[in-house]
């Protein structure tokens, strides 16, 4: 473990912390999907109440539909909350498992189906890397009281060291909200570790000192100025979406002359967001679609699968993904395959617990003190 120098508590690379994982045995990778399907049912019904199992949006039909919730990620923490069940399955990835242990009771046990299952963009601002980073950054700015605001798709390690900087936490509909709140405590805003979702809100709010900081090289990115980052208003971390960035505004406009309407998320780059008829969250995407009248058509500018959720769900509406059949699905996502959530499940059945998600106890009760800022918004 590291001990962060600016906050003072240990820490490690998430490549490291989670490296205990077990791997899906060789007696689950061959299933078909009916076999699948049963096995589940006869599991869920072994453990009944004990257990609920969390799908995100991104995730594929085979695990959709078995999930007792479908959401963005801090939606189905929330829904782990709430419940009762001894047992959290949540079929997304490492930081969203963290987010549920974060918020759930002690008592409830966060499963993380497979161990592959770790965010990229998540993995570009590690705490670490950011602790490293962080008397460069303020001192490059002049000594001005900086405050970092850091994305809900970051580890829990991140969200605590945001909190010991006196920062907060934002998802993708409240970001404009906590810059707000943190000009109102700081001088300059610290955006990690999404790059486009933090120059799109700055561009929302009318900010255009704007500077990237590049982790790899040690300072501004190329083509910046290191003067201008004296006179940044936001410093943007630069990591990004892998999903999101591969959009382009001819994607856009191929969609728009063939008659269809674009939302897409706001990860995506500026130009795309600029572009695009709407944008919002993956819950807003969603409203677009079930609001839509009957006929309408609709491109959708985010991971592949919630498209083809949308288009099964909402059949009386045209739902294309933005970039037809160029569009990828996440890599991280993928990871959850339908044969690790049979796996999961047979396990807590029969008295195991695999791959189990548990932030340790100090960084847990920073990460709390950021999102309690986060829903003061």
């Amino acid at each position: 473990m590291v001990t962060l120098e600016s906050v003072g508590f240990e820490s490690d690379l998430s490549l490291f912390k989670y490296d205990t994982f077990e791997q899906l045995p060789e007696s689950h990778r061959e299933l078909d999907e009916e076999e699948r399907s049963r096995r589940i049912e006869a599991a869920r019904e072994a453990l009944g109440d004990d257990v609920i199992v969390l799908g995100h949006n991104y995730q594929r039909r085979e695990i959709v539909e078995h999930a007792d919730f479908i959401g963005d990620s801090y939606e189905l923490s929330k829904r782990a909350a709430e419940s009762d069940a001894e047992y959290v399955v949540f079929a997304g990835v490492t930081f969203m498992a963290e987010s549920a242990d974060i918020i759930t009771d002690d008592d409830q046990t966060v499963i993380l189906p497979s161990m592959e299952a770790s965010c990229p963009m998540a993995g570009m601002a590690e705490a670490v890397q950011v602790d490293s980073a962080w008397e460069d950054l303020v001192s490059g700015t002049g000594g001005k009281d900086v405050i970092p605001v850091t994305y809900m798709n970051s580890y829990a390690d991140l969200k605590a060291f945001c909190a010991s900087h006196g920062g907060l936490i934002c998802t993708s509909s409240n970001a404009a909200d906590a810059f707000e709140w943190a000009f109102e405590r700081g001088d300059v805003v610290l955006f990690l570790p999404d790059k486009h979702l933090g120059r799109n809100t700055a561009n929302d709010l009318g900010i255009d000192e704007v500077v990237e900081w590049d982790p790899w090289a040690g300072g501004v990115a190329e083509g910046e100025a290191t003067s201008e980052l004296e006179d940044a208003e936001v410093v943007l971390w630069d990591g990004y979406c892998q999903v999101h960035e591969r959009f382009r505004v001819s994607h856009v406009e191929e969609a728009q002359e063939d008659g269809a309407q674009v939302v897409v998320h706001p990860e995506c780059r500026p130009e795309v967001v600029a572009a695009a008829d709407e944008v919002g969250s993956t819950s807003h995407i969603c409203d677009v679609i079930e609001n839509a009248e009957p006929g309408e058509h609709w491109a959708i500018g985010t991971e592949v699968h919630l498209a083809r959720h949308l288009a099964r769900w909402h059949p009386e509406v045209n739902v294309d993904p933005l970039c037809g059949d160029a569009c990828m699905d996440c890599n991280a996502m993928r990871q959850i395959d339908p044969n690790y959530l049979t796996w999961v499940l047979e396990e807590l059945a029969d008295g195991r617990e695999p791959n189990v998600v548990s932030v340790a106890p100090e960084e847990k009760e920073l990460a709390e003190v950021a999102l309690e800022r986060m829903l003061e918004l």
